[in-house]
C-alpha cells in the first residue's frame, strides 16, 4: 500500500513539474502588430517554441525560477525573469535600431528568405497596406519600382510589371494574382484586384519579371497576398470611412483563433458619387478565410470571396477636355449612361499534409464565376464565366546525396466557360433613358483547358553559392462554339496553342552575411485573354499565338549599418516575341493580334532605412526608383516602320518615396510623395502624357479605449499639392469624325479621407 501512495505522489508531482505552463502574447512596440516566428527558450534549455501569426506561444517549463528569452531577427534579444508560471503575458519587442526584420517568402514554389531569392520579389506588409485611404488595393502597388499601375476611377484600373501588359486597354493582364494557393486571376492572367477587401490582406508579395516555370501564364510576373489572420481569442469590430465626393465604406469584421482554428470574415460596401459625370460607384462584398489544424501533418484552409458591383463609366477624354473640363465624361458614355455590373464569385480550399518532417503535399481545388452585364455605346455585352481547377505540389527536403536542398514537384490544372452575347444599344433613339438593348449581335461559347506541369530544384553546392532549377510544361486549348447564326459564318471548332516550355535557372552568391549577388535567366508566356480573341463583330480571331519572352536579369541584396538599411538593385532585360497589340478600329472598339518584337531594358533601386529618434518615436522611411528603356525591337504596322521607338504607355522613370513617424502612444503619420515621368502615348511617340508629382498624407491613432476595447481614428489629404495629371491612359488612341483621340483618364484633384474604428475583444 505504501508502494502504491508513493507511486501516487510521485505521479501527481511529474504532473505537477511538467503541467506548468507560460503563455502570453508577443508584439512590436513600435507598431503593435504581432510576432510571428519569435523563438521562446529558457536559459540552460534545449526547449524552444516559436510564437505563431497572431504573436501567441506557449511554452512548458519544467523548474522556476527561470530567464525566459526571446529572439528574433531585426529585434533586440529579450530576457525576461519569472519566479513562477503566467498567463497571458504581453510581451513587446523593439526592432533593433530600426531593423527590416528578415522575411521569408511564401509566394516561391519552394519558402526562401527575401535575401536568398534570386529573383527581384517585393514585399507590402499589412502597415504598407494601410498608407493610403483603403479603398483600392491597387493605390498600394504603385509604390513599388516597376510596378507602374493606372487609376482611371475606382471600376478602372490596370497594372503592368516591367512594361509587360502596359498595352492592356482596361484591365491588368499579363500578370497572374493568387491568395495562399487559390488562383485570383483567370488562367490566362487577366487580373482583377479591386474587388478584394484590403481588410483581408496582411500581406502581398510582387515577384517582378517571367516566372512562367510556377505559375504558367504570367509574363509580367505573380502576385501572392497572404491572409491576415485572426489574432487569439474572439474579436468583433466595425470601420467607417467617409470622404470627398460622397465617399463611404463601411467594414465589418469577426475574427476567432484558438490552437486549431483561425478564421476571419469581413463584410464592406463601398459607394461614392464620383467626381467626374456618370462616375457613381456601388459594391458590396463578403469574404472569409479559415485555418484548421486535423493534427500534427494535417492543416486545411478555405477561402471564399462574393462581390456585387454596379459603376458607373466616365471613360477617356481628349487632351482639351483633360486641361479644361476634366470632371465630364465622354459625350457617347455620358449619353448612353455606360457602365458595368456583375456578380462574382470565388472559393477555394487547400489541404496540406505533411507525411514527415521532410516530405509534404498541399493540394487546392477552386471554382468562380461571374455574371457581367456592360452597356457601352457601341454595343452591349452581356457576359458570363465559370472556371473550376485544382493544383497540387509534393515538395521533399534533401532528396538527394547529403546536400542542401529542396525539391517541389506539382500539376495544376484548370477550365473556364465562356459565354459571350453583344447586342445593338439603342439609346441615340431613347434620348436620356440611357441604354436600351436591340437585336442581338452575336453569341459565342468558349471552352478553355490549361494544364500545367512544373518542377524546382533548389541547392546549396558551395557554402556561399546557392543554385535553383525550374521548369513548367503548359498545354492550352479551346473548343468555341457559334450559337450566333445570322451571320452565315460559323466558327465552331477545337483550336490549340502551341504547347509552351517555360525553363528558369537562378543561382545567389553570399559575397558577405546579409550581402548576396543573384543572377537568374528564365522563361515566359501569356495566352491571349478572351476580350483580345473578341472582334467588334462578335467573331473570334482564332489566329492570335501566346506572347513569350526571356528574362535576364542580375542584381544585390544587402542588410547594413547593423540592419538598419536594407538595399536592393536590379538590372533585368526581357526579350518579348509575337508581341499582343491592340489596335484601335473604331471609337472605344480594338482588335488584338500579334506584332513583332521589343526590348524591355531596366534598372531598379530601392533604399529601406529605419532609425530610432527618441526611446517613444520610430522613423521608417522609403525610396525606389525605376529606369526604363522599353523599345519596340522590329514593329512594323501597316507599312510604318515603329522599330527603335519607345513602348507606349510606360513612363521612362518612376521615383517613389515615404516618410513614416511611429510613436509608441499609437499616433502614426504617413507621408507619400510619388513621381511618374513622362511616357508616349502611341506606337509613333508623336504624342506624350506629361509626368507629375503627388504627395499623399495619413495620420492615425490607435488606443485602448477600456479594457477589451479598441479604436482607431484617422484622417488623410490625397493629391495635397492638387496636381492636375492624367492618371491613366489609353494607347494609341484614334479620333474618329474629325475628333480628337481620347488618351487621357483624368487624376482626382485634391481629395479628403476621415476613418473610425472600434474593435471588441471577448
Amino acid at each position: 500500500m505504501k508502494k502504491i501512495l508513493s507511486f501516487i505522489c510521485l505521479l501527481l508531482f511529474f504532473q505537477s513539474t511538467t503541467a506548468q505552463k507560460i503563455s502570453g502574447r508577443i508584439i512590436d512596440a513600435f507598431t503593435n502588430e504581432p510576432l510571428e516566428n519569435v523563438n521562446i527558450s529558457a536559459e540552460g534549455s534545449l526547449e524552444a517554441t516559436f510564437s505563431d501569426a497572431s504573436g501567441s506561444f506557449y511554452f512548458p517549463a519544467e523548474s522556476f525560477p527561470l530567464n525566459l528569452i526571446f529572439e528574433m531577427p531585426g529585434y533586440g534579444r529579450k530576457i525576461l525573469f519569472l519566479k513562477t508560471p503566467e498567463d497571458d503575458l504581453l510581451i513587446y519587442m523593439a526592432p533593433a535600431e530600426g531593423s527590416l526584420a528578415e522575411v521569408v517568402l511564401r509566394s516561391t514554389i519552394i519558402p526562401q528568405e527575401l535575401l536568398e531569392t534570386p529573383a527581384s520579389v517585393s514585399v507590402l506588409s499589412s502597415s504598407d497596406l494601410e498608407r493610403f485611404d483603403e479603398t483600392n488595393l491597387m493605390q498600394n502597388f504603385s509604390t513599388v519600382a516597376g510596378v507602374n499601375v493606372h487609376q482611371g476611377a475606382l471600376n478602372t484600373n490596370k497594372m503592368s510589371i516591367r512594361g509587360v501588359g502596359a498595352r492592356s486597354q482596361y484591365s491588368t493582364n499579363r500578370v497572374k494574382a493568387y491568395f495562399m494557393e487559390i488562383p485570383i486571376s483567370s488562367a490566362e492572367g487577366e487580373t482583377t484586384l479591386d474587388d478584394l477587401d484590403p481588410a483581408m490582406i496582411g500581406r502581398a508579395e510582387i515577384i517582378k519579371g517571367p516566372v512562367s516555370s510556377v505559375y504558367g501564364a504570367g509574363l509580367g510576373g505573380v502576385i501572392t497576398l497572404l491572409p491576415a489572420e485572426a489574432e487569439s481569442g474572439t474579436h468583433v469590430g466595425a470601420k467607417t470611412t467617409f470622404g470627398s465626393y460622397g465617399l463611404i465604406k463601411g467594414n465589418f469584421k469577426a475574427s476567432h483563433a484558438s490552437e486549431t482554428t483561425n478564421v476571419v470574415a469581413t463584410y464592406n460596401h463601398l459607394q461614392s458619387d464620383g467626381w467626374r459625370e456618370n462616375g457613381a460607384y456601388n459594391r458590396d462584398g463578403f469574404t472569409v478565410y479559415g485555418k484548421f489544424s486535423g493534427g500534427e501533418k494535417n492543416l486545411i484552409s478555405v477561402f471564399g470571396n462574393f462581390v456585387r458591383l454596379k459603376a458607373f463609366i466616365p471613360s477617356s477624354v481628349n487632351k482639351e477636355t483633360l486641361e479644361n473640363d476634366p470632371s465630364s465624361a465622354a459625350f457617347t458614355w455620358a449619353a448612353a449612361q455606360g457602365y458595368e455590373s456583375y456578380d462574382k464569385g470565388l472559393f477555394g480550399i487547400s489541404n496540406t499534409y505533411r507525411f514527415s518532417p521532410a516530405f509534404e503535399n498541399v493540394t487546392s481545388g477552386y471554382f468562380r464565376f461571374r455574371d457581367a452585364y456592360e452597356p457601352r455605346p457601341f454595343d452591349i455585352l452581356n457576359e458570363g464565366q465559370f472556371a473550376t481547377g485544382a493544383r497540387t505540389k509534393f515538395s521533399f527536403e534533401n532528396p538527394f546525396f547529403e546536400a542542401d536542398s529542396q525539391l517541389s514537384i506539382g500539376a495544376e490544372v484548370y477550365r473556364e466557360w465562356y459565354d459571350t452575347a453583344t447586342f445593338e444599344n439603342l439609346y441615340g433613339e431613347f434620348e436620356g433613358q440611357g441604354s436600351i438593348p436591340g437585336n442581338i449581335l452575336s453569341n459565342n461559347e468558349q471552352d478553355r483547358r490549361y494544364y500545367n506541369l512544373f518542377a524546382q530544384y533548389n541547392i546549396e553546392i558551395l557554402p556561399k553559392l546557392q543554385l535553383e532549377a525550374g521548369v513548367n510544361l503548359n498545354s492550352t486549348s479551346y473548343e468555341l462554339n457559334d450559337v450566333y447564326a445570322e451571320d452565315e459564318i460559323d466558327q465552331s471548332g477545337d483550336y490549340r496553342f502551341e504547347t509552351v516550355l517555360s525553363p528558369r535557372l537562378g543561382a545567389v552568391y553570399s559575397l558577405k552575411p546579409a550581402k548576396n549577388f543573384y543572377a537568374s535567366i528564365s522563361h515566359g508566356f501569356s495566352t491571349p485573354t478572351v476580350a483580345e480573341t473578341l472582334t467588334p463583330e462578335g467573331l473570334i480571331n482564332t489566329s492570335l499565338q501566346p506572347e513569350t519572352g526571356i528574362n535576364y536579369e542580375i542584381g544585390f541584396k544587402g542588410n547594413f549599418f547593423n540592419n538598419r538599411l536594407y538595399a536592393e538593385v536590379a538590372a533585368f532585360s526581357i526579350q518579348v516575341e509575337d508581341l499582343l497589340v491592340s489596335e484601335r478600329v473604331a471609337e472605344d472598339q480594338y482588335i488584338g493580334r500579334n506584332a513583332g518584337r521589343t526590348d524591355h531594358n531596366g534598372l531598379e533601386l530601392l533604399l529601406n532605412y529605419n532609425f530610432k529618434i527618441t526611446n517613444n518615436l520610430r522613423a521608417r522611411s522609403f525610396v525606389n526608383a525605376a529606369f526604363n528603356s522599353f523599345k519596340f525591337d522590329e514593329f512594323v504596322d501597316e507599312g510604318e516602320d515603329f522599330s527603335g521607338n519607345n513602348l507606349p504607355a510606360v513612363p521612362q522613370k518612376t521615383l517613389n518615396a515615404g516618410l513614416d513617424f511611429l510613436h509608441t502612444s499609437g499616433i502614426s503619420l504617413r507621408a507619400t510623395w510619388q513621381h511618374e515621368g513622362e511616357m508616349p502615348l502611341n506606337d509613333a511617340n508623336s504624342e506624350f502624357r506629361e509626368g507629375y508629382n503627388l504627395l499623399n498624407l495619413k495620420t492615425s491613432w490607435t488606443s485602448e479605449i477600456f479594457s477589451n476595447w479598441s479604436t482607431e481614428i484617422c484622417a488623410g489629404l490625397n493629391n495635397v499639392l492638387d496636381e492636375a495629371y492624367a492618371a491613366s491612359v489609353i494607347p494609341n488612341a484614334v479620333g474618329f469624325g474629325g475628333t480628337a483621340p481620347r488618351y487621357f483618364y483624368p487624376g482626382m484633384p485634391r481629395n479628403w479621407f476621415g476613418g473610425l474604428a472600434i474593435e471588441y475583444n471577448f
